[in-house]
């Protein structure tokens, strides 16, 4: 993989996180592998744009937040960063914010997806932010180098343009395996099949049953607009 920053320093991702070998990878490009989303227009659908609008204008705008999306890869970094830019942004009074616009990170332990924290949004937030998670033992120990098989899963209720991997700069990342079950299940509903009101994405249903079964899916759950 070509680090562009290394020839055009315009390319350069700047952090706030304070890690001082942090390199920051963008999940469009190879070895990672994006799920149940695509980008068309410079920001990331769920179905192509065309096909949307023959549905209903509801569903057109719902198309574009990112439920079901996920990033697979593998590496032994000690810990995993964000940096995530957003053209919309989820917010309601009965919904948590980690649910609707928050990404969470399953490792994969002993052939199963195993919750290993969420990447909580900022209460201001605007359309971009940063987070961390490190891999430890117990609170306070120093992050612990392994190979992991990691999946982040995107916000079901917010807009996605572009989510960069922040690894540290002495580690490697690989391909991750294929699903079990690698040709998608495709589930249409309404918001209880996108994700209302989940308290992070990994518990909508859609996900739930794909961690169970190892196996790949499509979220066509729309809010408000399963009138098919």
């Amino acid at each position: 993989m070509e680090d562009l920053a290394k020839i055009d320093k315009n390319f350069e991702l700047k952090s706030n996180i304070g890690k001082d070998n942090l390199k920051f990878y963008n999940i469009e490009e190879a070895p990672f592998r994006i799920y149940g989303v695509f980008k068309e227009k410079d920001k990331f659908c769920r179905m192509p744009e065309t096909v949307a609008k023959t549905v209903s204008e509801n569903v057109s705008i719902l198309n574009y937040e990112t439920s079901g999306g996920r990033v697979r890869f593998i590496t032994d970094s000690p810990y995993v960063a964000i940096n995530i830019t957003m053209n919309a942004v989820g917010k309601a009074p009965h919904f948590a914010l980690t649910g609707s616009a928050g990404l969470d990170l399953y490792v994969k332990e002993d052939g199963k997806d195993v919750y290993r924290g969420t990447f909580i949004p900022p209460y201001d937030l605007d359309k971009s932010y940063e987070r961390i998670i490190e891999f430890k033992t117990q609170f306070n120990s120093e992050p612990i180098r392994a190979e992991r098989e990691i999946t982040i899963n995107f916000p079901p209720y917010s807009g996605v343009n572009d989510l960069y991997i922040g690894l540290d700069g002495d580690s490697y990342v690989k391909e991750a395996p294929d699903y079990k079950y690698e040709k998608p299940i495709v589930f249409y509903g309404h918001s209880i099949t996108q994700g209302g009101c989940v308290t992070r994405p990994g518990y909508t249903y859609p996900a739930i049953i794909s961690r169970r079964f190892d196996c790949n899916f499509i979220n066509l759950g729309f809010s408000g607009s399963a009138k098919g």
